[in-house]
């Protein structure tokens, strides 16, 4: 039971992500600089966390261009598309886009693991496609640009999946999250403006805290007990809490049409992970 509460604990504070971003975005941040001090905090915390657990932090260089490559991708494309679908568009619908990315894996896995492409799988990139259509329909209407940006975070979120299968193999998770997370530090330092407004420090520490450095730890404690793949359905809950916070925070609302379409998104990706 304790582990999956710890599941649902993990994916809540995922949700939070949008809220964050929302609020960060009155400062008249660029998307780089949330994203790049979101990723230096974390990595103090992670620091802190790992010294403690003795575990040993730096990667082997013979797997330094495995992690310039996973950096790239999965830090500094998936969180600036995914933060950047925010500004543009909102919370509901940049956490929608991102739950495409069971989709994109079921074609990756095969494409990269031989992994089987059964009917429910199939049945759940048809579902994912159709909500995603349909969140575009009935009164409310997302640009051309938020639709891509949406698109492409849930595809690059797919390939963070496909980096990280591919890394734990070798080493420890945390190990794993702190390099991944320097590298893409490292992408982001030309594109960042280093002067922040003092207010907002907090939120930006926050957004390291909760959603990536906590959220994370919580997840991989609870898969010492818990099987990956309930985790996953478990997990799901996410855009369900980022959609709620975004109704009660901002006043965000869905059409009939829209709520059919992001209940179809829910639908796919917990078809994805227990197909």
């Amino acid at each position: 039971m304790r582990g999956y509460l710890l599941v649902f604990l993990a994916a809540s504070m995922w949700g939070t992500l949008g809220i964050f971003a929302k609020f960060l975005y009155r400062y008249n941040l660029s998307t780089y600089t949330i994203v790049f001090y979101r990723v230096i905090f974390a990595l103090i915390f992670l620091f802190i966390y790992l010294k403690i657990k003795k575990i040993p932090i730096l990667i082997p260089k013979e797997r330094l261009k495995f992690y310039i490559a996973y950096g790239f991708f999965s830090i500094f494309l998936f969180y600036s598309l995914y933060f950047y679908t925010v500004k543009i568009s909102s919370v509901s619908f940049a956490v929608l886009m991102l739950y495409t990315a069971p989709a994109y894996s079921t074609i990756l896995g095969k494409l990269i693991f031989n992994e089987e492409i059964n009917k429910k799988k199939l049945l759940a990139v048809i579902l994912v496609i159709g909500g995603v259509i349909s969140l575009n329909y009935g009164g409310i209407s997302f640009s051309l640009k938020a639709i891509v940006a949406g698109l492409t975070s849930g595809f690059t979120y797919a390939l963070y999946g496909v980096f990280a299968k591919m890394a734990v193999s070798k080493e420890e998770p945390e190990r794993v999250l702190f390099n991944v997370l320097l590298i893409g530090a490292i992408f982001l330092i030309p594109f960042t403006d280093f002067k922040i407004p003092p207010e907002s420090l907090p939120y930006l520490i926050a957004l390291a805290f909760f959603p990536t450095f906590l959220g994370y730890i919580l997840y991989n404690t609870a898969l010492k007990t818990v099987e990956v793949s309930k985790a996953s359905v478990i997990a799901t809950i996410e855009p369900v809490v980022a959609m709620t916070l975004a109704f009660i925070i901002f006043g965000e609302e869905l059409s009939i049409v829209q709520l059919i379409g992001a209940s179809m998104i829910i639908g796919g990706a917990l078809l994805a992970k227990t197909a």
